[in-house]
């Protein structure tokens, strides 16, 4: 057996014994594994590089500042006012509190960062409603969380920040190779179709229910929603539209400005200012001014810094592992291993789209994103699957599929506990959101579906 599968299985088996056996934190698992692999490999000697390279990767501290701005929209309830208008423009279809949840959660999630968070959040308003207007409990429950971990692979989730280190941290590729703003453009590329598909399951499960739409008298007011809350409809133009202007500008208008250099500066710089000018902003636009002041403020995020911490820990450690693979040469042999398969391309597609959805049971994606991006994007492309768009599909394949498959599926039981919906039922609804699932990744990997941005 090759050593690369011996040391992935050793990281497998302290993390399942740690997080499922022993119920402790997933980011004190990832770490453990990294002590014990240091240990049974010997390279002690090397912990300060793997160290400084978990700790010394700039997408990091963009990931941090998304996560900071995530506390920051969800304790102000800004994003509150987008729900309601996107309810009372597609409340008054037949099965709109489905698509209301798929469209709001899509875009909240990408926001808030948080998948059962916004699960929480968003489904406290979607799956009453839904529910109300027919929805079973369980059906309720899963469109709003396979909604709301959509959120993992829509910019600008701190998954993306992985993928792009993925891609651009490889020596063939390189820094250079593509901009933040231009792999933003194929991330929302790949998003649409997986909107659409959700829209599609909502379509059908609506058919089966015999669902109706919502009352009149549950809708809220267009005119009132838009007056109380346009303010808040203005956060996605300042989150996204700089990574526009830099994707149709760059190569114009601002490298004539700034130069080459500089307009290459500006790119790498986007991520991170956004969180923090969407933060100042959104504290701008509060209404309650009590609730941002800087004791409130302070308040807000030694609070948060219980969700911030572990989704960073997680990282830094996959870093962390992910250099001393590359150090002993796991990637390579994983490689060499996969290809000695001899698999085409649409089995390999498949392969490794068991492999994320296996991994993503135990580890969070954006571990798996950190320590095999590299290696999937090579297999990938050694195949013929553009490397954009396989760097581009690793927060889909590993940080949604890892959201939505239990048992570390916590968006299900986050709906579930709004839904009041019996598990057994809802298990079984939520395998047919896993299949359809799975069935997108193919698609879209073996590039059957046009990608707007490639």
């Amino acid at each position: 057996m090759p050593l690369a599968l011996v040391y992935l299985a050793i990281m497998l088996a302290v993390i399942i014994v740690w997080f499922l056996l022993l119920k402790r934190p997933v980011y004190e698992g990832v770490l453990l594994s990294f002590i014990v692999l240091l240990t049974v490999t010997g390279t002690w000697g090397n912990v300060g590089n793997y160290i400084n390279t978990g700790l010394n990767t700039s997408l990091l501290y963009s990931m941090t500042a998304f996560c900071a701005m995530s506390i920051v929209l969800s304790r102000t309830k800004v994003i509150d006012s987008a729900i309601a208008v996107i309810l009372s423009l597609l409340g008054r279809v037949t099965g709109g509190a489905g698509y209301v949840s798929v469209v709001a959660s899509a875009f909240m999630g990408a926001l808030s960062g948080s998948g059962p968070g916004n699960v929480m959040a968003t489904g406290s308003i979607t799956i009453p409603a839904m529910i109300k207007s027919g929805f079973p409990p369980e059906l309720a429950a899963n469109v709003e969380s396979n909604s709301s971990y959509l959120g993992n692979m829509i910019p600008p989730s701190g998954n993306i920040a992985a993928a792009l280190g993925a891609i651009t941290g490889m020596a063939a590729y390189g820094e250079g190779y593509i901009s933040q703003a231009e792999f933003w453009i194929v991330l929302w590329g790949c998003s649409i179709w997986f909107v659409l598909q959700r829209a599609i399951m909502v379509y059908a499960f609506c058919r089966k229910y015999k669902i109706s739409p919502m009352d009149k008298e549950d809708l809220p007011n267009l005119k009132e929603t838009l007056k109380a809350g346009w303010q808040g409809l203005l956060l996605p133009v300042i989150i996204l539209l700089p990574f526009i202007l830099d994707y149709f500008f760059k190569s114009t208008l601002f490298t004539q400005r700034l130069g080459e250099e500089g307009a290459g500066a500006m790119s790498s710089s986007l991520l991170i200012f956004i969180g923090g000018l969407a933060s100042i902003y959104t504290v701008l636009i509060v209404k309650d001014k009590k609730t941002v002041t800087p004791s409130a403020i302070a308040d807000m995020f030694a609070d948060g810094i219980k969700s911030i911490a572990p989704a960073i820990g997680v990282c830094v450690f996959g870093y962390m592992i992910g250099a001393m693979f590359t150090d002993l040469g796991v990637t390579d042999e994983m490689l060499a291993f996969m290809q000695g398969m001899q698999m085409g391309k649409f089995g390999l597609v498949m392969f490794i789209c068991i492999i994320t959805c296996l991994l993503g049971m135990v580890i969070p994606g954006s571990s798996l994103i950190v320590i095999f991006g590299p290696v999937f994007i090579t297999i990938l492309a050694a195949k013929g699957v553009n490397p954009v768009l396989a760097a581009a599909m690793l927060p889909c394949i590993c940080g949604v599929m890892c959201g939505i498959t239990p048992p570390l599926g916590l968006g299900m039981y986050a709906g579930m506990s709004l839904a009041n919906s019996d598990f057994s039922k809802t298990f079984r609804n939520n395998l047919w959101w896993v299949a359809a699932q799975f069935a997108m990744e193919v698609i879209v990997l073996m590039g059957w579906l046009p990608i707007m941005g490639l």
